[in-house]
């Protein structure tokens, strides 16, 4: 009900005058004085208002939660795509998932790493090929390049490459040493791709790594050889040790060393009465068994796979008592029967007992003749008795 604007009474919206007070009611005061049913009607607003404000909030909320599942879903995909080594649709699902969720650091990181991943992948592709050219330096560059890019990250697709990066590694230095092994290699050629080869740790390096051992302990053996029939015991003992350091269990090295210290031993303290000494107890032998102390099993002339000259043979004990030291000299001849070097090599084991085998054999170098033309003589055949 309205009021009166001057004494504040309660009038009748029909009224002119104040009951109370006798004044004029202004003409406006209806107007400015809202009745029961407009004031029930201005409450409507408000709440129609928060109705679709909540509706909305709602939506809003359910579309962001859709977005929420979607991307967690892509984010799953992507890291399964990951792990199967599909990178490029790996970072296309991770793209996804940031698109529906801006704010997901774990889809942001991933995007990263995949990124890096697929220029690793485009690296060791480029690496394989460079192999295939034989630009093993620039290969193996490249490798290292992608194995620098992952040092930063870890889990099981980065352990994946890992695994990828060793392997493509591994394989480029095996192709590398195939290669060099066909080449003209110096001793120190050889050594160092010995430790190459020891390096890589697989089955084919070690066939490898054994190929190159025996070149060096037949190079070792050779040129020990050539110094200590000139007598340079101390160089060919040096020698020897050198080549134990890449073949620590040659035996035929090792047989080498043990006769360098008894031909040293037998120079130095009295060399040509240890000779006479021999020879004699030789001779008395002969006599005791009716025949020589040695027999030559076997001897032949072939050639190696670097097609270098090998004079081999076998020969057995038919003495009653241990000999050792033995020593074949030997000439090579060519088809006409003029010789062409003479040489003298020292057998292996060093001590033979009676009925016992020992073998020989002799790298010779640079020789032009062809070996189904050459033949060898042996000469003499020496031994001490202890």
């Amino acid at each position: 009900m309205p009021h009166c604007p001057y004494c504040g009474g309660k009038i009748k919206s029909d009224e002119i005058f104040c009951t109370q007070c006798g004044k004029k009611i202004p003409n406006d005061i209806n107007d400015r004085i809202p009745n029961e049913k407009q004031n029930h009607r201005l409450w409507y607003f408000p709440i129609i208002t928060i109705i679709i404000i909540l509706i909305a909030i709602g939506s809003y909320y359910m579309h962001l939660e859709n977005n929420s599942k979607e991307s967690k879903e892509l984010f799953r995909q992507g890291e399964d795509l990951a792990l199967d080594g599909h990178y490029v649709k790996a970072l296309s699902a991770f793209e996804d998932a940031l698109e529906r969720k801006g704010n997901f650091p774990a889809a942001s990181t991933n995007k990263k790493f995949i990124k890096i991943a697929i220029e690793v992948t485009s690296e060791l592709d480029t690496a394989e090929k460079l192999t295939s050219d034989e630009d093993f330096q620039k290969s193996l560059e490249l490798i290292a390049s992608a194995e620098d890019k992952l040092k930063n990250y870890n889990g099981e697709v980065v352990n994946a490459l890992i695994n990828e990066i060793v392997e493509q590694r591994k394989s480029t230095q095996l192709n590398q040493l195939s290669t060099k092994m066909n080449e003209d290699l110096s001793i120190d050629d050889l050594k160092t791709l010995l430790w190459e080869a020891e390096a890589i740790k697989n089955d084919e390096s070690e066939i490898i790594a054994e190929d190159i051992k025996n070149r060096i302990i037949s190079y070792i053996f050779s040129t020990a050889s050539d110094q200590l029939n000139n007598k340079q015991f101390s160089s060919a003992r040096d020698i020897v040790d050198d080549g134990l350091k890449y073949a620590p269990e040659s035996e035929k090295l090792l047989s080498l060393k043990t006769t360098i210290e008894k031909e040293k031993t037998a120079f130095e303290t009295a060399q040509e009465q240890r000779i006479e000494q021999a020879m004699n107890a030789a001779e008395e032998e002969h006599e005791i068994n009716k025949n020589d102390a040695v027999e030559i099993i076997d001897i032949q002339v072939v050639e190696d796979d670097q097609d270098d000259l090998v004079v081999s043979g076998k020969l057995k004990s038919v003495a009653t008592v241990p000999i050792n030291s033995l020593s074949v000299e030997y000439v090579l001849l060519d088809k006409d029967d003029d010789e062409i070097l003479s040489n003298e090599v020292y057998v292996y084991p060093d001590t033979l007992y009676p009925d016992e085998e020992g073998k020989f054999d002799f790298t010779h170098y640079e020789i032009e003749e062809e070996t189904s033309e050459l033949k060898v003589k042996i000469e003499k055949i020496k031994w001490f008795l202890d």
